[in-house]
This record gives structure tokens, C-alpha cells and sequence, in this order.
């Protein structure tokens, strides 16, 4: 059938995959296609080195033959020719590249590819080509996540605070405390899971989660809030591992003190605040050199400090295994039942500052003290997503590398709370703060060794994390101020671990960290609410793209999880509770105010999203009861004329937009046309738009810009008339500027376009607002005084006098008031009729001053009273030009044989009804130049285009209708009230 010329692989290529033998391309088919290289410059690099005709693509030709029925000839094959590797896209048909350069695939055969531009906005995609930049060095799940969450979490509470809470707390409510801690990291551990495995995650933690799912000002508020306390954090454990190596080695301090107890010869050798701070600097440097060496250097130490820690807490358990139950003189009675039962309800006791029970005690225990003091024992969950980009694979190890940490710790703590309730009696638990070192086995020095390596490796992760944190809230450049924490992907936050180092140094020297504490608990609290709320969110409104690998989450279980957070906080402290919330609070104003705006697809745009779909859908497709009615005016941008370059609109149009909303309240829509195809405009329209969005952010108008490419000015009007909006929120109100310049310049067409725009708003049940002397409209900061002046002829549904009270909202017309001239055709409708009007004003709660002018009906001969010089010179003028227009339309149509002929359609012309429309308007033109010359602003009634009359008839009418007034808006309204008499 057809005559083929295939260049193709052998013809096994032509099987399928189940087997089934495809016949090859051969003679006499009937397809012709010629398939090229869409965009040769697309080729990759390895092919550019091919001679032309060897890296060029495949072709098929195919001629078509006249005989369509001869049979397939079996025995043609396919002509093989060895052309070299094949290096273009097969998939070029298809007029995108193909997936595997999309997605980076093929950079792991080091093949470079162009970035991919959009196929919908015509720019540049912030996709990464390849895969990201491994660093030196990237962690699993086990080292990556759950080491360093164990370290934070396993911290000196435990040594020295966790017997002394089960003898204070007793064992009830020591389970219960345990619990209620533990189930808010774990339901905080679940909500991280979840929004972790919906997507790639970068550095940053819970602040990249928090700020993607709650927008940037929340996540930069509660990111460096985190990141505060994380760098405090860490001057704590330094302290606590420095005051433990001082009391275990009293002969290492270089200051002594000595403290009298309650005045007695007791004396008890406390370590110097000096030399807390001597050692705490020196181990701060020394941790700080470690988190310089990077993540290679860290994980090589992590492993020293928590195998110790492991083997500390092995000593501790079997201590209490082999614990006596012959040694009650030192309160030690190893497992015993009686021990337990006699520990089994809560004695909460008045204290001294050590802790020691004192009736006379300054510091009162209850369950939310306990709170406070336990709960920083089960932080630590996010040590593992601070370095989330130092991680293999976020996804997998985020999960399950902080769950297991957090299960394991809180397993750890409810037994531990069993044993050391079963093992001493309660004065031994509340008096011996080391008790867990008393009992380990085979000697408390191990113990020691556990506390000290402990706080220290809790200290490593607060110095590794923070920096990260900090780096990663820079890298999103949200915070100018930020810039000089950046760091490029794979390197390491140097400049950000120097300054938490000095900042962890400050807090170190200032030594008592009492009152700072707290609130370090706070922020900790604070972000796992946040991570909470996210999820809650993000769950909640189920978008398309929440689809995330962890499955076991519900909002109600991240709800649940924020309420936890929210009440521990205010059980702690209410007082530090309001104090880090204002500190966020500061910092969230501060960012919304100084930070620069981004779009990062967050929750609360989602939200706001289905918000406003649920509304338009309860709006229904009703009409709007009049009380409701809001204008929602239609902006006609485009310039009848010429406008400055880089200038999308007239410059009043915003400022009149403003003026039609009461208090901002509304919704403006700004649009212009573009003569032309669309396919070859498109560009030009999406650059048109965002200028002219740019142009109305800059001058402070809220509204929504809208181009349009058409073949014409009329045909995009007629578009947009019909489908600009949705539902109940289609525009209501068309503004345009009238065109004073027509005349003028010439401008032939504007007659016709001008009477197809109004006719179209006519039919589209669209009212009509235009603008006479736009160039002199005030903006914000011009008060006018004077009158606003309604010439009220027929009726508009009141929307006239709505405009006018919207008016006096504003600053620059706040001064004037309003007068409303009714019109009468006989002097004995005139009192009626003005009763009726002020008594209608009255019950629409508007204030005006009603004024009746009568004017007859007079014949064409009569001289029609006493006009104004102006409006009469006017009004010649124009029944001249009016008859040029009508003897050239005649000797055209004589010419040609046809009937009168104007804008392209048959008109039938009346002279005298052209006649009377033209004095009509002298005589109202006259009416308004006497009344109202020195009104702010003038409303008058827009008359509807004449059904058979030419545009340029019309045109005529309307200059003499504005002739000499200065500022005049023409108002038609549409087919239903806009305001109501009745509340």
C-alpha cells in the first residue's frame, strides 16, 4: 500500500509485551508522517559532538499510494542502520521534554539538561534538575534521628529529679504524670510524622514544616523562638554537666564556697558560680569545635557520649535488682510491696530551695509543679528534623526514628517509676537526690560519669540543631536581617554555629538561669503546638496534595495534641506562658511587617480557598436581598486615548474604585483588552496583568486584575460582560472614563465601540457608571466641599443615591452634602412629587436637600426657556455636524442603491425625534450648568442608546449632555433595587 523507509531497530523491537509479534512498518501503508526535532537545541551535550545527519531524530516518511487494498507484504523488513547512541527525546511529539529530563533521572549519568520552562505561565520552574547536592556525608534513621533524640531526651532530671518526683508525686500520679507528658510528645511525634512524609523535606525541621503549613510568619515566629530555646537549652546542659563534675570532684574547683544550713554548724560545699562559668565556657568552646568538625566529626563523638549513658542506666537497673531489703536505716528496702503501697498516693510537702522537706519552706509542691519540672525530661523529639537535611531519606527516618525514641523513654520512665517506688521508703526519696547513683552497681562513679555525658550530649544536639534551624529560616530570605546566616546547600551553618556558641557563652556567664528556664519550656511547648496545629490543619482540609507515606494520623489526634501543649504550658506557668507568647507575637508582627512576602502554598491558603468556596456556594444563584448588595464594579482600564508609558490604567481609576466601597469593604475588578490572537498574545497578556496588579498593590486599591485578548475592543467586552465572575460574585457595576478625546483626535471608531459597551450592559443586566472628567477626580488627601448634586430622572433602583452616601465615607467629600433634583414635566406635579422624594429619603435613613425643577414638554420651533450661552454654542454645533452626518449617509446610500447605512447596520432615522433628543439634552446641560457649576460632583441619569440611531448620533447627545461640566458621573442603574426602605 504505501512506500516505507524506516530507520529502526531489529524486528524484535516490534513485539509486545505479552509475546504478540507486531507487523513492522512496510510498503503501501497509509499513515505519512514526518517526525523532526521540535527544539534541536534541546539535544543533550553528548550528542552535540554526532555529525548532524547521525544525532538528528528517527524519520518515518511515508508517500500514499492510490491502491489502499493490496496485501501486507510479509517479507519487507526493516532496513537497519547503525546510527551511534541516540541522544534526543523520543517523546518530542509531544511538544514538552520527556519525564526523565523533568525529573532530574537522568543526571545520574551525568547528563545535563535545560530547566524546563512552564507550559501554562510561560516562565522559568523552581524545579531542582538532578537530585540534590549530596553532601559529604548523609545519616540514617538510627544515627540520624533516633541517637540525638535520645540524647536530648535522656537528660539529668532523670538522675537526680526523677526519685525525688516519685516520692513527692507518689506512684499514681507519677504514672499519670509520666503519661500525660509522654502522650503529648508522642501525639506531637505523630502530627511530625505525618506532615514529614508528605513531600521532600529540606533543612529547617519544624520550622520548614510549621512555616509550609502555617505560612511564613508563623513559622518564622516559632522557628526563632525554637531556636532560642534550643541555644539556651544548651547553656543549661552545660551547666548541669559542669555541676556535676564539680560536686563529684570538689578538688577540681578553683573557687570554694561554703553554705550554712537554716544557721546551724552544718556546712554544705557547694561549687562556685565562678567556677561554673570558667568550666561551662571551656566545655562550650570544646563542644563548639565539634559541631565545626560538621556531621562526619559528630557522629563519630555522638556514640561516646551515649554509650555511657546506656551503660549507666544498665547499672542503675541492676542495682535495683540486687538492692537489700536489710538496710532500713538507710531507707533502702529493694523491691518491696510495703514499699510500694506506702509510696502508692502523692505527700506533697513544703520545701527548701534544695528540695530537702521543711515545714518552714519557701517553695510549695502540687501536680502542675511537677509538671514544670518533669516535663523537660521528655523533650528532645525534634533533635532528629533539626537535621532533617543532613538525613538519607527524611521520609523513613523522621518517623520512625523519633517514635522510637519517644516510646523508648517514656517505656523507660513509667518502669522506672514502679522500681523506685517499690525500692525506698519516701523520706529516702525525697531527701537523697542522688539515689540512683547510691544503688547502681558495682559503683556510683558511673553514674556520675552517665549525668555529666548525658547533659553533654543533650548540649551537642542543642549546638548541632540550632545552627540548622537558624540557617535554614535565612536560606528562605523571609527576614533581611537574616542574610548573613545563609549557607548553600551541602555546607555547613559556620557562621550560624558561631553566633549560638556566643550566645550560649552569654548565658553561661550570666550562670543562674532560674527564670529563663521556663520559658525555654515554653518555646519548646509552643513549637510542638505548632506542629500540631499544622497537621490538624493540613488534615482537616484534605487538599489534593496531603497525601502523606505515614497513614496511622487523624486532625483529631493533632488537635488533641495542641490542646495538650496549650494546657501544660498554662499548668507550668501563666505568667511565662503570656510572656513567650508575646515574645512570638513580636516577632510574627515584625516579620509580617519587615519580611518579604512568599507564597508557599500554606494551610491557611487553603483554607481561605474552601472558605470562599462554601460561602459562594451558601450565596447560591438568588438575587442578593437589597440589604446585602454590595458594588462590585467592573473596571474598564483600557485608555480611549494614550497613557504614560509602563502605566496600565488611568491613574483616577483606582482612586474612583476606592471611592464606590464603604470602608474598603468590596471587591474591584480591573481589566483591559488586547487587540489581537490569542496565541500569539498570550505572553503579552500574563506581562499586561501583572503589571497591572503591581500598579493597583502600589496604589493601595484591593482588586483583581484581568486581561483579555480579543480580535476586537467590542468582542473581549462582550466576553467579559458574560462570564467575568462566579455565581453571586459576577461584577454588578461596569466603570469606564468617558471619551472626551474622541472628537478631538479623530478617533472614528470610538462612537460605535462606546454604543456597543453600553448596550451589551444593557442586555448582560449590568449597571453603568461613567467617569466625565476623570483627570480632575480627587484622590484621598483633596477634600472637596460644596454640593453632590443627583439628577434623578427615572428610576435606577436607587443605585444613584447609593453611590452618593458611599461617597460621603470618604475623607475628600466628607464636607459636601447632597441635593437631589427631580424633574417634572408640569408645575402641579412639583409639591407632590418633591413630598414623595423627601419622605422616600427620609425612610432610606438619607439626608438631601430635594429640589424640583420643572421642565415642559416644548415643540422643535419653541425656544426652549432660557439656556446657557455655552450649552446653546453646544447645541448649534452639534445639530450642524448631525446633519453633515445625515446628508453623507443619503448620498451614500443614492450612490449605492441601499438603504441608510451606519456602523456596518440598517438605521431608520427620524429627524424630528433627532431634533427633540438634542433639545432635551440642551435643556438639561442648561439645567445642570445653572444649579450645579460649582457642585463637587454631579449624577445624573445616563440615557440608553437610541435603538435605530447611528453611534455617532449618540455620541453627540452625550457631549452635549457633559458640556462644561467638569466632573459628572452617569449612572444607569439595572433591573432590581440596590436599596431597601425596610430593616
Amino acid at each position: 500500500m504505501d512506500n516505507v523507509d524506516v530507520e529502526a531497530g531489529a524486528e524484535n523491537e516490534f513485539r509486545g509485551q505479552r509475546g504478540r509479534k507486531y507487523r513492522p512498518v512496510v510498503d503501501n501503508d497509509r499513515a505519512v508522517l514526518e517526525m523532526s526535532p521540535m527544539d534541536p537545541s534541546s539535544s543533550s551535550s553528548s550528542s552535540s559532538s554526532l555529525p548532524v545527519h547521525q544525532a538528528s531524530l528517527k524519520k518515518i516518511k511515508v508517500s500514499t499510494q492510490e491502491n489502499m487494498g493490496s496485501n501486507i507484504n510479509e517479507g519487507s523488513s526493516t532496513q537497519v542502520q547503525d546510527k551511534g547512541p541516540q541522544k534526543e527525546s523520543k517523546l518530542e511529539l509531544f511538544g514538552f521534554d520527556s519525564l526523565v529530563n523533568i525529573l532530574g533521572l537522568k543526571s545520574m549519568t551525568d547528563e545535563q539538561t535545560a530547566a524546563p520552562s512552564s507550559p501554562r505561565d510561560g516562565e522559568d520552574i523552581a524545579i531542582t534538575q538532578g537530585r540534590p547536592k549530596p553532601s559529604d556525608l548523609k545519616l540514617g534513621t538510627l544515627m540520624g534521628v533516633f541517637v540525638p533524640c535520645l540524647q536530648n531526651i535522656l537528660g539529668i532530671i532523670y538522675y537526680i529529679r526523677f526519685s525525688w518526683i516519685v516520692g513527692m508525686a507518689g506512684i499514681a500520679e507519677s504514672l499519670f504524670l509520666v503519661s500525660f507528658c509522654g502522650l503529648c510528645t508522642f501525639l506531637t511525634a505523630i502530627s511530625l510524622s505525618a506532615i514529614a512524609t508528605n513531600g521532600a523535606m529540606k533543612g529547617g525541621g519544624p520550622y520548614y514544616l510549621i512555616g509550609r503549613a502555617l505560612g511564613p510568619e508563623v513559622g518564622v515566629s516559632i522557628g526563632l523562638c525554637f531556636f532560642l530555646g534550643n541555644a539556651v537549652a544548651g547553656s543549661l546542659y552545660v551547666l548541669g554537666a559542669v555541676e556535676t563534675f564539680l560536686k563529684a570532684v570538689p578538688a577540681a574547683g578553683i573557687f570554694k564556697e561554703t553554705t550554712r544550713v537554716n544557721g546551724t554548724s552544718i556546712a554544705i560545699h557547694s561549687p562556685s558560680s565562678h567556677d561554673l562559668q570558667i568550666y561551662g565556657i571551656v566545655v562550650t568552646i570544646l563542644l563548639c569545635f565539634i559541631v565545626f568538625g560538621g556531621v562526619k566529626m559528630i557522629n563519630r563523638v555522638a556514640p561516646a557520649f551515649l554509650i555511657p549513658v546506656l551503660f549507666s542506666l544498665f547499672c542503675i537497673y541492676i542495682g535495683i535488682a540486687l538492692a537489700r531489703k536489710n538496710h532500713p536505716v538507710d531507707g533502702v528496702t529493694g523491691l518491696s510491696s510495703h514499699s510500694f503501697k506506702e509510696n502508692w498516693g502523692s505527700d506533697y510537702k513544703k520545701t527548701n530551695n534544695n528540695g530537702i522537706p521543711d515545714p518552714d519552706g519557701k517553695v510549695s509542691w502540687n501536680f502542675n509543679a511537677m509538671v514544670g519540672l518533669f516535663f523537660p525530661a521528655v523533650t528532645g523529639i525534634m533533635a532528629g528534623s533539626n537535621r532533617s537535611a543532613s538525613l538519607k531519606d527524611t521520609q523513613r527516618s523522621i518517623p520512625i526514628g523519633t517514635l522510637a525514641a519517644t516510646l523508648s523513654t517514656t517505656a523507660m520512665y513509667l518502669v522506672s517509676v514502679l522500681l523506685f517506688g517499690a525500692l525506698a521508703t519516701r523520706e529516702k526519696l525525697l531527701t537523697d537526690r542522688l539515689l540512683s547513683a547510691r544503688i547502681a552497681w558495682p559503683f556510683p562513679v558511673f553514674i556520675y560519669i552517665g549525668i555529666i555525658l548525658s547533659t553533654l550530649g543533650a548540649a551537642l544536639q542543642s549546638l548541632t540543631g540550632a545552627p540548622r534551624l537558624l540557617a535554614a529560616i535565612a536560606n528562605d530570605d523571609i527576614l533581611p536581617v537574616l542574610n548573613y546566616f545563609r549557607v548553600s546547600d551541602g555546607n555547613e551553618p559556620h557562621i550560624a554555629t558561631l553566633f549560638t556558641a556566643l550566645l550560649c557563652i552569654g548565658c553561661v556567664v550570666i550562670g543562674n538561669l532560674d527564670l529563663i528556664t521556663p520559658t525555654i519550656t515554653m518555646f519548646f511547648l509552643l513549637c510542638y503546638a505548632g506542629v500540631n496545629l499544622s497537621c490538624f490543619l493540613l488534615d482537616l482540609l484534605d487538599a489534593p496534595s496531603w497525601r502523606p507515606r505515614w497513614k496511622f494520623h487523624h486532625w483529631s489526634l493533632s488537635l488533641l495534641g495542641a490542646t495538650l501543649c496549650i494546657v501544660i504550658m498554662f499548668l507550668i506557668s501563666w505568667s511565662f506562658t503570656i510572656v513567650s507568647l508575646a515574645l512570638a507575637s513580636l516577632i510574627y508582627y515584625y516579620v509580617s511587617i519587615k519580611g518579604k512576602a512568599g507564597d508557599w502554598g500554606d494551610g491557611f491558603k487553603s483554607a481561605y480557598f474552601q472558605l470562599a468556596l462554601r460561602s459562594l456556594r451558601s450565596l447560591g444563584a438568588n438575587q442578593v436581598h437589597p440589604k446585602n448588595w454590595y458594588p462590585i464594579p467592573l473596571i474598564f482600564c483600557r485608555p480611549w486615548g494614550k497613557l504614560p508609558e509602563n502605566v496600565p490604567c488611568h491613574p483616577k481609576l483606582a482612586d474612583f474604585a476606592n471611592c464606590m466601597k464603604k470602608k474598603g469593604r468590596g471587591m474591584s475588578i480591573f481589566f483591559s483588552i488586547l487587540d489581537g490572537d490569542y496565541r500569539e498574545c498570550a505572553e503579552d497578556a500574563k506581562t499586561a496583568c501583572k503589571q497591572l496588579a503591581t500598579y493597583l498593590d502600589y496604589k493601595n486599591c484591593e482588586g483583581v486584575a484581568e486581561i483579555v485578548v480579543a480580535p476586537s475592543m467590542s468582542e473581549g467586552f462582550r466576553g467579559i460582560v458574560q462570564t467575568m465572575g462566579l455565581g453571586n460574585l459576577k461584577p454588578n457595576i461596569v466603570v469606564m472614563r468617558y471619551p472626551e478625546i474622541w472628537r478631538r483626535e479623530n478617533l472614528t471608531e470610538i462612537p460605535a465601540t462606546f454604543v456597543e459597551i453600553i448596550n451589551d450592559c444593557i442586555v448582560a443586566n449590568k449597571a453603568v457608571v461613567i467617569v466625565k472628567g476623570l483627570d480632575e477626580w480627587p484622590n484621598e488627601y483633596q477634600r472637596q466641599y460644596g454640593t453632590i448634586d443627583l439628577y434623578w430622572i427615572v428610576r435606577d433602583g436607587g443605585l444613584m443615591l447609593l453611590l452618593s452616601q458611599l461617597l460621603l465615607t470618604k475623607e475628600s467629600f466628607e464636607s459636601c452634602k447632597i441635593q437631589v433634583f427631580c424633574i417634572a414635566e408640569e408645575d402641579t406635579d412639583a409639591e407632590g412629587l418633591k413630598f414623595d422624594v423627601k419622605k422616600f429619603l427620609y425612610d432610606l435613613r438619607m439626608h438631601a436637600e430635594v429640589i424640583v425643577v420643572t421642565m415642559k414638554s416644548w415643540d422643535v420651533q419653541a425656544d426652549g426657556g432660557s439656556p446657557q450661552d455655552e450649552s446653546v454654542e453646544a447645541f448649534t454645533g452639534a445639530r450642524r455636524r448631525i446633519a453633515d452626518y445625515m446628508a453623507n449617509m443619503k448620498a451614500i446610500a443614492e450612490k449605492q442603491g441601499t438603504p441608510l447605512m451606519a456602523d456596518g447596520k440598517q438605521v431608520f432615522v427620524d429627524e424630528q425625534q433627532v431634533e427633540k433628543f438634542l433639545y432635551t439634552t440642551l435643556k438639561l446641560n442648561s439645567t445642570i450648568l445653572r444649579y450645579s457649576r460649582m457642585a463637587a460632583v454631579v449624577l445624573v441619569s445616563l440615557p440608553p442608546p437610541p435603538a435605530n440611531h447611528p453611534a455617532y448620533f449618540y455620541m453627540e447627545y452625550m457631549d452635549l449632555l457633559v458640556e462644561n461640566v467638569p466632573r459628572l458621573l452617569m449612572v444607569r442603574g439595572y433591573r432590581r433595587d440596590v436599596v431597601t426602605l425596610f430593616t
